[in-house]
């Protein structure tokens, strides 16, 4: 092969993977849409039969965020608030996830290619739950967790940056 056509090819590739890239998250973009009703400005709703986490911004607007769930048998609504926000968390598998993958080890730290929290993670008072990113991007979007609200790792530093610890939080399954 000619240099220059080397060089051409060389490029077309680096292109080719730096859109695949770049596109495997595209969907991580939220939108602004209408707020649903009843809720006060500043709260988290997740609306887990929607796979749909919203931010309300006021009565309405809302930023709306693609989320994984809670897989059969470990749903769950109420009504919590964010009790910490950490970046990069290490994770320290829950008893009954320890229990159904018992090969997993007893901490996977933070930025481990392995670790399921992703980039950032906001734990939930009351509970072993938290609204995280992911190491599994096609997670997002089906009934997949143990409980937790799993978001693209572009979603949840831009959720991160816009909430605060004490935000509360309102899951409800319709």
């Amino acid at each position: 092969m000619r240099p220059f056509a080397s060089t051409i090819a060389i490029a077309f590739a680096a292109l080719a993977v730096a859109f695949a890239a770049s596109t495997s998250e595209a969907s991580a973009r939220p939108d602004l849409v209408n707020a649903p009703a009843g809720y006060s400005p500043g709260t988290i709703v997740v609306k887990t039969n929607e796979r749909r986490l919203y931010l309300i911004l006021d009565e309405q607007h809302a930023i709306r965020y693609p989320v994984g769930v809670g897989k059969r048998g470990k749903e769950w609504s109420g009504t919590t608030r964010i009790s910490g926000k950490y970046r990069n968390p290490a994770w320290a598998p829950p008893a009954d996830v320890k229990r159904d993958h018992p090969h997993l080890p007893d901490v996977i730290e933070g930025g481990s290619p392995r670790n399921p929290m992703g980039v950032a993670a906001m734990t939930l008072a009351g509970g072993e739950y938290a609204i995280h990113g992911t190491n599994v991007p096609k997670s997002v979007g089906g009934f997949v967790s143990y409980g937790c609200v799993r978001m693209y790792n572009p979603d949840i530093t831009d959720l991160f940056e816009r909430v605060s610890v004490g935000t509360p939080v309102v899951v409800v399954s319709r």
